[in-house]
């Protein structure tokens, strides 16, 4: 027994000491505080910290831990098995692209809360503690092209609006407190990682024009404005130099834009500088490189290398404390070097809570929110959908995606799934409908029930994970992490047509992580619905819009090509050599922004403050929206700026603003969009800085980049 209290007095007495130490005093200076804790720290510790995590047991510095998060929290699925000891269930909304194709910042800010929430509920709670407060989120990178493998972790092709959209996540991540983070939001990949096919050695080339107003942009926002202190560098090389060792990391992200936190390598990226980049002879060479250029994390074994590295004379020590400084800077605000937690008011969560937040009511309907808004209607001749559920006897649901809720590369392991065919018999089943289901390999019953029906609802798409192991897809149009997709074709739509063919009241619906060349889809079958992958709540989502209960305001955004010969060569980064709405002369499928509602909505009375406008200015566009359809419903209104006489390398066309905007039947609104009159400056190779060249610009206000409803033209002389 005086054992155990002499135990127990020491115990008390080496946390009593370490709690003296000041880097545990949230009330000195920041940097005051991680001076006195790299005193305390060995060589061998500050070499550790270089490490993913940074955890100092002897000081009483917990791991803060990372955790994948595009569209929750990642402790589960296809690429994280039970016997890494991280398999735990979460909430889980639709990818990256459905999110994207909601169109609502408002609503991926509450996104971002509820998954950073979830992230410290893990982490803290003594259940669990697992996962992380670093979240390996958001994806800023851009979907240039649809055959990008990794297009589903994207928000879409246009640089503003996915910096519109990364901005409000971020803040959603890391929350709005002063002085604490509730998580750290780590942006990926830095920079223009948009191939997968060859990522591990091939270079994405372009001009500086295209560096700055388009590949880097969403980076640029995310750290200058929305906040966010980590990111992660790329597999590739841009312009021959890989992007871990890239003099743009010092130069620009931490000299110009001011990331002061952490730049990690992308897993296994450090030691692909060597054997597959071939930039260096040895890993000592590259760890060197890594550490000058502004890396402060590596991602994978880099110890040896470091220690040889350092044994040379080819590092110092102080260059690994200036590394680390930046990876500290982002513990303190996670609260991780705090002796005393009571000031962090993020500390509670998962503590005082019992209630798992993946089970709360409040929660599944926050999913099917955000399912329902990102869910596109791509068609709807004769007004086929909302489906009157009273006037049907006989359902036929179709088609092997209809009974799947499949996990993607990064998703987590959702508490439970709701199917498309789950939804639809749960909305009729206190009618008197019956609802037959008949799956992908059963054309001849598909056939059957779908003459049988009153309504036809087929449900086709891609594999999330292609249904196969690391770097394999059995089918060309399938992508994924290490997968560029070889076509456009939809191998199921056969199946839609033939459907069709038997019965005219045939409703496609395609859950896909990216677009499809649907051109036979979209001429014979009357109506389409595009949902990503994924959501828990997808079978809710797709039901809803179906049934009327919420009227479709999903946009696309990324244009839908007729076919894969409109597409420039995947490797050409050139955008003026016609790729993405503002460049490419080739006629959509479906164009940037589009997307169709159960209402009709009327623009009017545009107008701006003034004719001329100065650099300083932020331009007040006003105009009248109007429901003048039969139900309430919401508009994406969406604001493009185009040079009226463009010169060689000027976009046709650009998004500058939008907003997702609620309107009754018949109720009419004053929008007005406000535009900073920098976000029309262009990058000057002569002068190295944004200029705004002189000339006049016309302000198209529309539902679509291809459906400009109203237009007026402003000069800068």
């Amino acid at each position: 027994m005086r054992h155990g209290l002499t135990l127990f007095f020491l115990t008390v007495c080496l946390f009593a000491t370490k709690a003296q130490y000041p880097f545990k005093n949230p009330l000195l200076s920041d940097e005051k505080r991680i001076d006195n804790l790299l005193s305390l720290m060995t060589l061998d510790e500050k070499i550790n910290t270089l490490g993913n995590n940074t955890y100092i047991p002897r000081l009483g510095i917990r791991s803060g831990g990372s955790v994948e998060g595009i569209h929750g929290i990642v402790l589960g699925g296809p690429s994280w098995n039970e016997s890494r000891g991280q398999k735990v269930p979460t909430t889980v909304f639709p990818q990256g692209y459905g999110l994207g194709q909601t169109w609502d910042a408002e609503l991926l800010h509450r996104v971002g809360e509820y998954i950073s929430t979830e992230s410290r509920y893990i982490f803290q709670n003594a259940k669990y503690q697992k996962g992380g407060l670093v979240v390996w989120s958001p994806n800023a990178d851009l979907g240039r092209d649809p055959r990008w493998g990794r297009t589903e972790e994207c928000y879409g092709e246009d640089a503003f609006l996915t910096s519109r959209l990364v901005v409000s996540f971020i803040h959603g991540l890391q929350g709005d407190d002063p002085h604490y983070w509730r998580s750290a939001s780590l942006m990926k990949h830095f920079l223009a990682n948009s191939n997968e096919d060859g990522r591990a050695f091939t270079s994405s080339n372009m001009d500086e024009a295209l560096f700055r107003e388009y590949y880097s942009y969403p980076f640029y926002k995310g750290i200058t404005e929305g906040g966010s202190n980590a990111m992660m560098t790329a597999y590739n090389a841009y312009n021959g130099i890989p992007c871990a060792v890239h003099p743009m990391l010092r130069d620009i992200v931490m000299k110009e834009w001011g990331l002061n936190g952490v730049l990690i390598t992308d897993g296994g990226g450090f030691k692909l500088l060597m054997t597959a980049h071939k930039a260096f002879t040895n890993l000592a060479d590259a760890a060197s490189a890594c550490l000058k250029a502004g890396i402060t994390k590596f991602l994978d074994d880099y110890r040896p290398s470091v220690v040889e590295a350092l044994d040379k004379g080819m590092i110092t020590e102080k260059e690994i404390e200036q590394s680390i400084r930046g990876n500290l800077r982002v513990a303190l605000k996670l609260g991780l070097l705090d002796g005393d937690s009571s000031k962090n008011p993020y500390a509670h969560i998962g503590v005082d809570d019992a209630v798992e937040p993946w089970t709360k009511p409040e929660t599944k309907a926050f999913v099917r929110k955000v399912a329902d808004e990102s869910i596109v209607l791509l068609r709807n001749e004769h007004q086929l959908l909302p489906l009157d559920k009273s006037k049907l006897k006989k359902v036929a649901v179709i088609g092997n995606r209809a009974t799947e809720v499949i996990e993607d590369w990064y998703s987590g392991t959702p508490a439970y799934k709701v199917s498309v065919l789950d939804a639809i018999r749960e909305e009729l089943k206190d009618c008197d409908a019956e609802v037959r289901y008949a799956a992908t390999n059963r054309m001849d019953s598909a056939r059957t029930i779908a003459q049988w029906a009153d309504v036809a609802i087929v449900c086709v798409g891609n594999h999330p994970w292609c249904n196969a192991g690391w770097e394999q897809s059995p089918l060309a149009s399938e992508g994924k992490e290490g997968v560029d997709r070889l076509s456009l074709t939809l191998e199921q739509e056969d199946l839609v047509l033939q459907v069709c063919a038997a019965n005219p009241k045939t409703v496609a619906v395609l859950i896909s992580s990216f677009p499809y060349a649907i051109n036979r889809t979209q001429e014979q079958v009357s109506a389409i619905l595009h949902s990503t992958q994924s959501c828990q709540e997808l079978g809710h989502g797709v039901s809803d819009v179906l049934f009327g209960h919420y009227n479709p305001a999903g946009r696309l955004t990324q244009t839908w090509s007729k076919s894969i010969t409109d597409l420039p060569p995947m490797m050409d980064y050139n955008l003026r050599h016609g790729r993405t709405y503002m460049y490419s002369k080739a006629t959509p499928l479906y164009p940037f922004g589009y997307g169709l509602s159960y209402t009709s909505f009327g623009y009017s009375h545009l107008k701006i403050d003034y004719n001329t406008m100065q650099s300083s200015d932020t331009l007040r566009v006003i105009f009248q929206l109007e429901n003048k359809g039969m139900r309430d419903g919401e508009e994406v209104v969406q604001l493009y700026i185009s040079k009226q006489k463009r010169e060689d390398g000027d976009p046709i066309k650009q998004l500058k603003a939008f907003e997702r905007v609620m309107l009754k039947k018949g109720e009419k609104k004053q929008i007005t969009l406000f535009v900073p009159v920098t976000e029309l400056m262009r990058w000057s190779e002569s002068e190295r800085r944004f200029v705004l060249p002189n000339g006049k610009f016309e302000i198209g206000v529309g539902a679509s980049s291809a459906d400009i409803r109203l237009r007026t033209v402003i000069k800068h002389l």
